[in-house]
């Protein structure tokens, strides 16, 4: 969530004449995040989150708007799209495709209990499962070809050691078959930055637009090694056993995903280590753009390259 292209109130104001949400009272940038443009918005009628795609192709966005809004009818707390005067989701605004969508309440918690990982876990097994009656298909943005490709374009940027990293990661990819995994609609980006607390309770989950259709276990781990790890880079181990029981207690593993755990979380680390480098030496020009460390996934590669603790039976 940055800005790179910048709105004005006028803009806003005008573009809102389809919807009704009220009048404008306030609009604010969201600097966080490295993808597209936010801003909070405030009318006299409620609270809003604004985003402007900015490298999307039009035609991928009903995928996650649609996705939000039948996970919102399942009772989960996602920012469910708003539609305007002709009940369409996604309009057009400063020359961007653009979408409303509800503000949730609550903050980000970033050093997370075992209790807030239980309540994790929960949450995406209830997303995985609402998702199954997801009837719209679309891959996941970050799969195994944007891997190799991206990987491709990063590799004469990188030292010696991390290309060995790299290329050692992208041949293990190449021999993975993960089509006997359950698949479905998944977040991909559950990160502890996108879920909100209102107290011990999620109060919402966001960032939906690295949805896909993929295998779960994916999201099961990109997960897990965000939510989970210790500084060190080795999960804690009340932390995973407690978010990886909450999990399974309402969509049990199956065999084939306890076989290709270890596997799952080394391709999760190296889609964060690759996305992330990219931004740092391949960045795009924008007004407030936030790039974040990729050393820290090429460090938890490398970690999850050793032992890593088993799915629950």
């Amino acid at each position: 969530m940055s800005v790179f292209t910048p709105v004005t109130v006028e803009a806003l104001a005008g573009w809102l004449d389809n919807y009704a949400v009220g009048r404008v009272v306030a609009l604010q940038g969201i600097a966080e995040g490295v993808q597209n443009s936010n801003f909070f918005v405030t009318t006299t009628l409620g609270r809003y989150v604004l985003t402007l795609f900015e490298t999307m192709d039009r035609s991928e966005l009903p995928y996650y708007l649609h996705l939000m809004a039948h996970l919102a009818r399942h009772g989960l707390p996602v920012p469910a799209p708003i539609a305007d005067r002709d009940n369409e989701y996604l309009g057009t605004l400063a020359g961007r495709p653009a979408v409303l969508v509800a503000r949730l309440s609550g903050k980000s918690v970033m050093a997370p209990t075992a209790d807030h990982c239980a309540r994790v876990g929960a949450m995406l097994a209830g997303l995985h499962l609402a998702g199954l009656g997801y009837g719209r298909r679309q891959h996941n943005p970050r799969n195994a070809e944007w891997r190799a490709a991206t990987a491709d374009a990063l590799r004469e940027c990188l030292p010696a050691d991390e290309r060995a990293l790299l290329d050692q990661q992208i041949a293990a990819e190449a021999r993975f078959d993960d089509s006997e995994l359950p698949h479905g609609a998944i977040h991909a980006d559950m990160f502890r930055d996108n879920v909100l607390w209102d107290g011990e309770f999620i109060g919402g989950v966001i960032d939906f637009y690295f949805a896909g259709h993929d295998a779960l276990l994916f999201d099961v781990a990109v997960t897990a090694n965000d939510w989970c790890t210790a500084a060190d880079g080795r999960f804690d181990g009340a932390r995973i056993d407690a978010f990886l029981s909450a999990y399974a207690a309402d969509r049990p593993f199956t065999d084939q995903e306890r076989a290709h755990w270890p596997s799952m979380l080394r391709t999760a680390a190296l889609r964060f280590w690759l996305s992330r480098a990219a931004d740092y030496h391949l960045p795009r020009d924008g007004e407030m753009v936030l790039v974040k460390d990729p050393d820290e996934y090429r460090d938890l590669l490398r970690v999850r390259c050793g032992e890593n603790p088993p799915l629950p039976a």
